[in-house]
């Protein structure tokens, strides 16, 4: 039987490419000469660290930018709130979500069922795996899902006839 699957991933040399962009306009930029700022990349965690809370609004814009660039989803991206300390330090981490969580996989099964086509979902750990009898359902399924709005980015892959 034909299928797909329905994921959430994040390519990790965009965003390490992202991320090393971002340090090489970090180390130019006049605003930040002198200044004890940095960016680290670890795992699916980006932690910003700067002086005070101009700079790391600064540093979270010029990450953000970078992604974008990247053509990295702006929605597998989630800002955590910036922590001040009362000496003035800051820190901020951005966290990149990978795969489909279960709250989500159902949001978009719901969706697959509502459009009436004659194909099945199953959540499977973090991806949703769509089979059908018929191939033009699969493509319906997907012109569907592409057009509905998620609080993930999703791609498509493993197309099986």
């Amino acid at each position: 039987m034909p299928s797909f699957d329905i994921v959430s991933e994040v390519n990790s040399m965009e965003i390490e490419n992202a991320v090393n962009q971002a340090k090489k306009e970090l180390a130019n930029r006049f605003d930040f000469k002198s200044s004890k700022a940095e960016i680290k990349l670890e795992k699916n965690e980006i932690k910003l660290t700067a002086e005070d809370q101009f700079k790391i609004q600064a540093l979270e814009e010029m990450i953000m930018g970078k992604l974008a660039k990247r053509q990295i989803s702006l929605k597998n991206v989630e800002k955590c709130p910036p922590d001040f300390s009362p000496l003035g330090h800051a820190r901020q981490v951005i966290k990149i979500k990978q795969g489909i969580e279960t709250t989500i996989a159902k949001q978009v099964t719901t969706f697959i069922r509502d459009t009436k086509l004659k194909v099945t979902t199953q959540i499977q750990d973090q991806q949703v795996r769509v089979t059908g009898k018929n191939r033009d359902d699969l493509q319906a399924v997907i012109a569907a899902v592409q057009g509905g709005d998620f609080p993930v980015a999703l791609q498509f892959q493993n197309f099986r006839d």
